[in-house]
């Protein structure tokens, strides 16, 4: 890696854990001392029997997700071991941590080690996935405003209202017919240029490397069976939170799509600021607020749930990168069939 890539790396990740602590430090300087003596009083006295169970739902969804990769891989020809698919999804959510999209791209190349399939096939696979999560995530965050939308009302005004209001759906087309042309034009022009140039013709290669792990998902003969993961996988998340929330007495009686609310607005705080740090409970406390749960036990109940999270990804996380290299010396004394 050199210099400018580590300073790039670098810039992302204090940028990313700057914005984390500025969220920590605006939620931090509004509570008074009897919010703050709520607030270790909820984690003193939480049932964390609940965190227990919500981290079992949380293990079971990394494994419908190592397993429904192969879904999309079986397609290209290839076969991966569950055990090291396991490895490279858990070891993947422990860097992403820390490190911006460094996750997606470690899972390819431990995938590439281990199994020896091309890193470009596994990007478009992985590509192919987080497609089926977006749709996911875009159907329920839908969903919950238009279900939720008298009490949601006033917060997505005050998110988005003014730059919403600022842009009319005739620059917004505008915007999309260009994006989607100037698009068009470099794809064109990089096939004309592959023909004459050897770096060219390596990033077609690993271009359409990607476009075939993403046309896998259409391809794919077990189809049922990645829809059934994707929907299990979503599932567990909800599960997750679900039960999370019923570890403490003044969350446990939110309706169940105020939960949904929380757990949609928790969702979309990761994708702002690296691993959640401070956005995730202050997003799950502003959601929380609105179902009547005082703001120092939605915030406790937010740093609970990014607690046990992030140590259930960092301890399986480390686990994986011990076990990886020591599996994969032993499967070849003692092949295991594939899964």
């Amino acid at each position: 890696m050199n210099f400018n890539k580590i300073t790039s790396s670098s810039l992302k990740v204090g940028v990313s854990l700057s914005l984390g602590v500025f969220f920590i430090w605006v939620v931090w300087r509004t509570l008074t001392q009897s919010d703050i003596e709520s607030i270790l009083n909820s984690f003193s006295t939480a049932n964390y029997w609940w965190i227990a169970l919500s981290v079992i739902f949380g293990i079971s969804s990394h494994m419908s997700r190592a397993h429904r990769w192969k879904y999309t891989l079986e397609p290209l020809g290839y076969r991966p071991r569950f055990w090291n698919s396991l490895f490279a999804v858990m070891i993947g959510y422990l860097l992403n941590l820390a490190f911006p999209r460094l996750g997606e791209v470690t899972r390819c190349g431990v995938m590439n080690r281990y199994e020896n399939i091309p890193i470009n096939k596994l990007f478009g696979t992985v590509i192919a996935e987080r497609v089926a999560d977006l749709i996911i995530m875009i159907v329920m965050t839908s969903a919950i405003i238009f279900l939720q939308l008298d009490i949601l009302n006033d917060m997505l005004a005050s998110m988005i209202g003014p730059a919403w209001d600022s842009i009319s759906f005739t620059t917004m087309a505008l915007y999309c017919v260009a994006l989607f042309t100037i698009g068009g034009f470099s794809v064109y022009f990089l096939f004309k240029l592959a023909e004459k140039s050897a770096l060219m013709a390596k990033i077609k290669d690993f271009i359409v490397g990607i476009f075939e792990g993403v046309k896998s998902i259409l391809s794919m003969k077990q189809k049922w069976g990645f829809l059934f993961h994707t929907a299990f996988i979503w599932v567990m998340y909800v599960l997750m939170f679900y039960v999370s929330m019923k570890s403490l007495p003044e969350t446990s009686n939110v309706p169940f799509l105020g939960m949904l609310a929380a757990f949609v607005m928790g969702g979309l705080s990761i994708i702002f600021v690296q691993g959640g740090l401070g956005v995730y409970p202050a997003a799950i406390m502003a959601v929380l607020m609105l179902y009547e749960v005082e703001r120092a036990d939605g915030l406790a109940l937010g740093w609970i749930m990014w607690t046990g999270q992030t140590i259930l990804l960092i301890f399986v996380g480390f686990l994986s990168m011990a076990i990886l290299p020591l599996y994969n010396k032993k499967r070849n004394e003692s092949p295991e069939p594939n899964s």
